[in-house]
């Protein structure tokens, strides 16, 4: 016989799935933010944790724990939106679960097992941070960090990420295939495949590491062409967004969504980090390259699209929102996944129109006070002048 928990527990999952995600009272003009959380560890299914025969875990104990669900690559299928969540167990350990949801802002239910992706690499320790790529050859492409013990140092810590590759075509059947390998960057981490051919060659936006934490020399944001996606090889990567001093991208950035394409160019939703006297801060900020080289900025407005805010400021990281998924969907709508302090995931929602406004049309950064505070004097006259007429 079931434990009476079982029921309770299982009772708690469906009232929070069932649970209506209202829009906050927040507002900036370029997305809505929500009430609630769409994704948290408390949705995950009873059976993932507990061992329900109560001969062999009498007390109904929790056997394989979930500390936290993150870093959720996105896409639409059929109508649906489909999350590949990170899934952080008590043992430190990422593995990958698809969420499923008829509205993309709340009725997030977890398939019924994790994903097993093959295991071709058994260096491999752990995996986290899926992108999502609906690729114009057919195939849907997930780029995810593959995390290695660094067996060159006697640190426990020294690890190192490369850029892991698997593909489906229903979230269900995965084939694994070689790690991105970049020649002139010894680490890999935040990678995203570009959704269509450039050159008739794939295209990744990188973010060149010298170790698993430092950027180092790595300039900001890389892009590089590749022949074979089943061995794929990325001789030299451009720089596309950089990182600057005393901004957002100070310490670190890289690509986040993969890139939305527009009439005037492809919108990018990244990360910045920067250093505070509290730690690291992550960012979300946008900017757009050109349609026909995607490598090529054509507009950044200055400073942050979404920062933490009350409580997604509190977690296992705290001070951190975080993208690697987003869904453009065919009537303009866009939904922006981020989570929280590595905690929990959220949305936001905004429109194609909004980000085009957005990004072409908010100031750059001046990167000096003096100009910043004349950038505003100037807007300030400008309202002074308008509300005058």
């Amino acid at each position: 016989m079931l434990h009476q928990q079982y029921f309770v527990e299982k009772e708690k999952l469906q009232r929070l799935t069932e649970r209506k995600n209202r829009k906050s009272d927040f507002y900036n003009g370029i997305f809505d933010r929500y009430e609630d959380p769409v994704l948290t560890r408390e949705h995950i299914p009873v059976e993932w944790k507990y061992d329900l025969n109560p001969e062999t875990n009498p007390y109904f104990m929790e056997r394989l724990g979930v500390n936290a669900v993150l870093n959720a690559g996105a896409i639409e299928l059929d109508g649906k939106f489909y999350l590949v969540a990170r899934i952080e167990g008590n043992d430190r350990k990422s593995f990958f679960g698809v969420a499923e949801s008829e509205t993309g802002i709340d009725g997030f239910r977890f398939w019924d097992e994790p994903i097993l992706l093959p295991d071709t690499c058994p260096e491999e320790t752990n995996v986290y941070d899926m992108r999502l790529t609906k690729h114009e050859d057919g195939y849907i492409y997930g780029v995810f960090c593959s995390e290695s013990k660094d067996t060159s140092v006697s640190d426990l810590s020294a690890a190192v990420a490369a850029a892991g590759i698997v593909r489906t075509k229903d979230l269900k059947t995965w084939e694994r295939l070689d790690n991105l390998k970049t020649l002139r960057s010894p680490q890999q981490r935040n990678v995203v495949l570009h959704p269509e051919f450039v050159n008739g060659k794939y295209a990744f936006y990188t973010r060149p590491m010298d170790d698993f934490i430092d950027t180092g020399s790595g300039g900001g944001i890389g892009f590089g062409l590749c022949e074979d996606i089943e061995h794929a090889v990325i001789d030299e990567e451009i720089l596309t967004s950089k990182r600057r001093y005393h901004t957002i991208t100070e310490a670190k950035n890289g690509a986040g969504a993969v890139p939305i394409k527009t009439e005037k160019g492809w919108i990018h939703i990244a990360h910045g980090v920067r250093n505070t006297a509290a730690g690291l801060r992550y960012v979300i900020y946008a900017f757009a390259t050109d349609l026909n080289h995607p490598e090529k900025v054509i507009a950044e407005p200055s400073g942050l699209l979404i920062g933490p805010m009350g409580e997604e400021r509190v977690g296992d990281v705290s001070n951190v929102v975080f993208t690697n998924g987003a869904i453009a969907r065919e009537n303009g709508e866009v939904y922006i996944y981020y989570a929280s302090s590595d905690t929990r995931m959220h949305v936001a929602t905004t429109t194609i129109d909004k980000l085009l406004d957005y990004v072409f049309h908010t100031p750059s950064d001046p990167l000096r006070s003096v100009d910043c505070v004349k950038q505003r004097i100037a807007l300030i006259q400008k309202n002074k002048e308008f509300l005058n007429q």
